[in-house]
């Protein structure tokens, strides 16, 4: 069981790669979807199994590298945190099979999207249930090259190339400080298995090494370079670009980057790291401090957004800061919490949203919609749910998840605690307002759309519908039912030993040991506070947002313009490195290396091949004078060279 809720996805991917032609698009579908629901079942059993039973278990499948001091295991490691992830990507990834059939039933590219699919989860399952760095990393890339498949997969349209290669990038940067701090913990702890490196962990506090002229601690700078890894595999601030354009992709990609594997593989390394991040408090300071800024950037950037998929993409973004602001108080069990509940809501906000995009005939500009209540009644509920999870409106699963990070932060008793507590209540505001924005604009008063195709406007068919239910069914009780066992009474019989967390930095703990009344109920205020703005702004007085939007221009085209970090990266970044490039190119290889090397070899080949060409020129004197010349040459040579 263990080894086929893994493998299942891999298997349909191969079986389309090399028969996809012979299966066409339907028996593709079924090669593909039929594993994942597979794929599903048995994660939840494993679940139940490992998770509730406490079965945890690590199986060698063979000897991966065996070179000196680098010793490497494939191995499949099963402990609560792993159970946890497979079950939230098998099932998210399953229903988003499933939901594919109808929304790309009329693509040209079937087989190769649904093996794209399957791939991207395989290597996600890979990353989850890897037993060393080496492993995790082998997961990590492969999800990225995967992303760039699906984010490019349309790769007729120039935007789609570039989102995908925009997404490449930009994970590299971040994959970069990845590998070094692999390099480090190899360095450091002589091993890449991570038993032996978190067990050996605490012997490392306090010592430092000599990097140009500095002591550095080991343990914060391989924390710290890990984090850079998580920084850009999670949208980070800074490394965040990627993720709204990776919008250029099919919506089904969207819900699962989004939802449940790429972006949360940053979440999950982090808190797979906890016995390495616990004695690095430097490295936790930072990581609170960039969670928190980039669920407060984000979550603005959302308020003015008109594309429907790329309101939902930022608050992905900023929802991740909540996860990670979480690890940096040490609350990982919460952040893994939220990461589970928002997989539900957010996969049905963005399948929702696919759904609305369907039934519009590929519109996704909410300023051209409107009034779809009437011709999309099961989307629009289903979205309201996702929304209020979203939301944290109770009792919705983003209430308790949302709720317990937010308190942990409070709890934490520091400065840099309470600015991430102040930060999540802000973006809480904003995350209520944009989510009843989307409703407003896209469901509800009078419509704006073309009338054509408001009138052609049709509810999605139940191959795409029924996915959206059983991820309603997640956004609805998943907090309900988890809360206890992940971050309550019996939250260390549950996580047991796969999240460390020292008892100085228990923030879970004294967030339920009583907290003042108002800090509690501050974010279902503001998530309220959020929804009667967007209620008064778009349906009361409509015309509100437009006049804001004019007396504040500067600030709405600073947000607009999502704070010109695009901008900003083209001109120190992308326009140095064309005219470096360009330079290169030109002078370095093209004059250079070009101009002396083959071509500079032969041109003046060239040129004495011609030079000896005029030497034929037909005439018996000419041949005459040179054998002539020939023959004094060699006389003389014989008469002042040889020796004797």
């Amino acid at each position: 069981m263990h080894v086929l809720v893994v493998f299942l996805p891999l298997a349909g991917c191969l079986i389309v790669a090399a028969t996809g032609r012979r299966l066409g698009d339907r028996g593709a579908q079924l090669a593909t979807v039929l594993p994942m629901l597979a794929s599903a079942i048995l994660g939840s059993v494993l679940f139940y199994d490992v998770a509730l039973l406490g079965n945890e278990r690590t199986i060698e499948l063979f000897t991966w590298i065996d070179s000196g001091a680098l010793q490497a295991s494939w191995s499949l490691r099963f402990d609560t945190l792993t159970a946890v992830m497979v079950f939230v990507v098998t099932v998210v990834s399953s229903m988003v099979h499933v939901y594919s059939i109808g929304y790309m039933s009329h693509d040209r590219g079937i087989p190769r999207f649904m093996a794209y699919l399957s791939l991207f989860t395989f290597f996600m399952l890979m990353l989850v249930s890897a037993d060393n760095f080496l492993q995790l990393f082998f997961g990590w890339e492969g999800v990225g090259v995967s992303s760039y498949l699906l984010i490019g997969f349309w790769f007729d349209r120039d935007s789609a190339n570039a989102a995908a290669i925009k997404a490449f990038v930009v994970n590299r940067i971040g994959d970069f400080g990845f590998i070094l701090g692999i390099f480090g913990v190899f360095f450091a702890f002589g091993t890449l298995d991570f038993d032996p490196v978190f067990e050996a962990a605490p012997s490392l506090v306090g010592q430092s090494f000599n990097f140009l002229g500095f002591n550095v601690d080991v343990l914060t700078t391989i924390a710290i370079l890990l984090f850079v890894g998580a920084m850009g595999k999670s949208a980070q601030i800074g490394l965040h670009t990627w993720l709204p354009d990776a919008m250029e992709g099919p919506t089904p990609v969207s819900a699962l980057i989004h939802a449940a594997t790429m972006v949360t593989a940053g979440v999950f390394m982090v808190a797979r790291m906890s016995p390495i991040f616990e004695y690095a408090p430097i490295a936790l300071i930072i990581v609170v401090i960039v969670g928190a800024s980039t669920a407060f950037f984000a979550a603005t950037i959302g308020l003015v957004q008109n594309d429907i998929k790329r309101v939902i993409a930022y608050s992905t973004v900023s929802q991740l800061g909540y996860m990670f602001f979480a690890i940096g108080v040490s609350a990982y069990q919460a952040a893994i919490f939220h990461l589970m509940t928002h997989a539900f809501f957010k996969a049905l906000l963005f399948l929702g949203a696919g759904s609305v995009i369907h039934g519009m005939q590929d519109e996704q500009d909410m300023r051209k919609m409107g009034g779809l209540f009437s011709k999309m009644r099961v989307t629009a509920i289903l979205m309201w749910i996702g929304s209020l999870a979203l939301a944290g409106v109770p009792f919705f699963a983003g209430y308790y998840s949302k709720d317990i990070i937010l308190e942990s932060a409070f709890a934490s008793a520091t400065g840099l605690g309470l600015y991430a507590y102040w930060a999540g209540i802000a973006a809480a505001l904003m995350t209520a307002f944009y989510s009843w924005r989307v409703l407003f604009m896209t469901f509800h008063g009078p419509t704006r759309a073309d009338p054509q195709i408001f009138e052609a406007a049709h509810e999605s068919p139940p191959v795409m519908i029924i996915p959206l239910v059983v991820l309603a069914l997640g956004a609805i009780f998943s907090g309900y039912l988890a809360v206890e066992t992940f971050t309550g009474d019996g939250m260390d019989g549950f996580w047991r030993e796969s999240i460390l967390v020292l008892p100085e930095n228990a923030s879970i703990e004294a967030a339920h040991a009583g907290l003042p009344g108002w800090v509690v109920k501050a974010p279902t205020v503001v998530a309220v506070a959020g929804i009667v703005l967007a209620w008064v702004m778009y349906m009361v007085i409509p015309g509100l947002p437009a006049m804001l939007a004019a007396r504040m221009r500067g600030i709405y085209r600073f947000i607009l313009n999502k704070w010109y970090f695009d901008e900003l990266y083209d001109r120190l970044f992308v326009r140095p490195m064309f005219v470096l490039g360009r330079g290169l190119w030109k002078s370095g290889d093209g004059a250079l290396i070009d101009g002396v090397g083959p071509d500079g070899v032969a041109a003046a080949a060239l040129s004495l091949a011609r030079r000896a060409g005029r030497m034929q020129s037909g005439y018996l004197y000419h041949y005459a004078f040179t054998m002539l010349a020939g023959v004094a040459g060699l006389v003389s040579w014989y008469l002042f060279v040889q020796p004797g």
